[in-house]
């Protein structure tokens, strides 16, 4: 069995790509080990219709022909229709890279000839069946409706599983355990040493802990907070966090409602902490906590000399060239969350509007919409990426990889609000980015709980 849950590991299968999977990942074509690729000629008209523009994909579609072309390389059209080596480093050829013409066979399975591409696609396949039947033929596509139709026209399909991490999002680490009784009860021994006000504890637990990772919380019913910062075995350094200066932490007038806002709020302030990765639920106080530590920091700390505020929104790409105004003027109204947060967060001034506005004009805060942001560099400053769950993997990396010295990323997503139509879940880049970092010592992620927002955005997420 290979990642693509392929059958035959001795026989080469024939792995056919849709458009989505080479804009999901654009070095998918190098991730089919021994296996045959073959790329449908509709695909690369897609990506050349896509290659142009303002849409955040089309970065992903020239990455992706640029890759094609290389691997092609010098190849005839006779050895391009049959198969080109794909060289990955010294260790020689593996797999083969061949781009699939539309050749008509009598298919009494064939859709429909209409303007669709994906039925095109999946008449290619059924026809490369018929031409080839000694060869196991995959439709590999993120489109769910199109597997469902290349099934029914008789055509194996696949989802792209190579950068899916976890099947099961209840397995991602929470960056927290909360523990029954006193923690204490699990240790078999413990050394204890003061540095600069700070009690670190070497402890050696009687039974392990499970998937403990740096950086995560330990809690307890006794009103423990212990913060992972060694991991050796069944020994543990632990950094000794007391709730009540916890609980009584304050960012820019805001104070923290639970405990886990609390540790959010305690990563979010702390100048050793690079990443920052907070999910929860609709209303748990992800961005409120965000912006009020992002403030307090640019404006009383002066830790980062301004803030970065993006977020990946469906259709954004297209719709922003239509609205008036500057790049800040265009995003400002898909960044409603940050002003509603900024609102709440003056409530109890005299003027809300007036400060909001004088915040507004003082804090050195930036919208930027995904598309400006590749090729940029942000030195020491705050860059917070707001709905995270609708990037791929491959734009996670993008915007993470913009960051320079001195600056911290705040990510905020919920899992439960995936707006993008070809990632799920466990395909998502939250997903990918909260898997990938867990032992990450300059990152935190926590999982906030609850609905503070009101007693009725609680009956609703539990009832709806």
């Amino acid at each position: 069995m290979d990642e693509h849950g392929c059958a035959h590991p001795t026989q080469a299968t024939l792995y056919v790509l849709d458009t989505n999977i080479l804009i999901h990942d654009p070095n998918a074509l190098l991730n089919f080990q021994e296996h045959h690729v073959g790329i449908p000629m509709t695909v690369l008209e897609e990506l050349d219709k896509l290659k142009t523009g303002k849409h955040t994909v089309a970065a992903e579609c020239r990455q992706a022909i640029r890759l094609i072309d290389q691997v092609l390389g010098e190849a005839t059209p006779e050895e391009v229709e049959q198969g080109v080596p794909i060289q990955r480093g010294k260790s020689g050829p593996c797999g083969l890279l061949s781009i699939l013409m539309s050749r008509r066979a009598e298919a009494e399975e064939r859709l429909p000839d209409d303007e669709s591409n994906d039925n095109r696609i999946i008449n290619l396949v059924v026809d490369l069946k018929k031409r080839r039947p000694d060869v196991p033929v995959v439709l590999v596509t993120k489109d769910i409706n199109m597997r469902l139709k290349a099934r029914a026209c008789g055509v194996a399909a696949e989802d792209y599983h190579t950068d899916q991490l976890i099947d099961d999002v209840s397995l991602l680490p929470r960056g927290y355990h909360s523990l029954s009784g006193s923690f204490w009860d699990r240790v078999s021994k413990v050394e204890t040493r003061q540095d600069h006000g700070r009690a670190w504890h070497r402890v050696q637990l009687t039974d392990n802990l499970p998937s403990l990772h740096l950086n995560e919380f330990i809690l307890d019913e006794q009103g423990f907070v212990g913060w992972v910062k060694g991991i050796k075995g069944d020994e543990l350094l632990i950094l000794d966090l007391h709730q009540e200066p916890l609980l009584h932490q304050e960012a820019w007038g805001l104070r923290p409602r639970d405990i886990y806002q609390a540790l959010a709020l305690f990563a979010l302030l702390d100048p050793d902490i690079h990443l920052v990765n907070l999910t929860g639920a609709a209303g748990s106080g992800k961005t409120i906590l965000a912006l009020a530590a992002a403030i307090e920091q640019t404006m009383v700390s002066k830790r980062y000399r301004r803030i970065i505020a993006t977020r990946s929104v469906q259709g954004l790409d297209e719709d922003i060239g239509f609205l008036p105004g500057t790049e800040a003027e265009k995003m400002e109204p898909w960044l409603g969350a940050i002003t509603d947060n900024l609102e709440a967060l003056h409530m109890d001034d005299e003027n809300t509007h007036g400060s909001v506005d004088y915040i507004l004009q003082k804090v050195p805060l930036q919208f930027k919409s995904l598309n400006y942001i590749r090729g940029r560099s942000f030195q020491q400053s705050l860059i917070l990426i707001d709905e995270c769950q609708n990037l791929t993997p491959h734009q996670m990396k993008t915007i993470i990889t913009r960051a320079g010295s001195g600056s911290k990323v705040v990510c905020l997503g919920n899992l439960a609000q995936i707006d993008t139509p070809y990632l799920s879940a466990t395909s998502s880049g939250l997903t990918y980015l909260t898997e990938r970092f867990k032992d990450f010592r300059h990152g935190v992620h926590i999982t906030l709980q609850g609905v503070p927002r009101s007693a009725l955005a609680e009956y609703a997420e539990a009832h709806l």
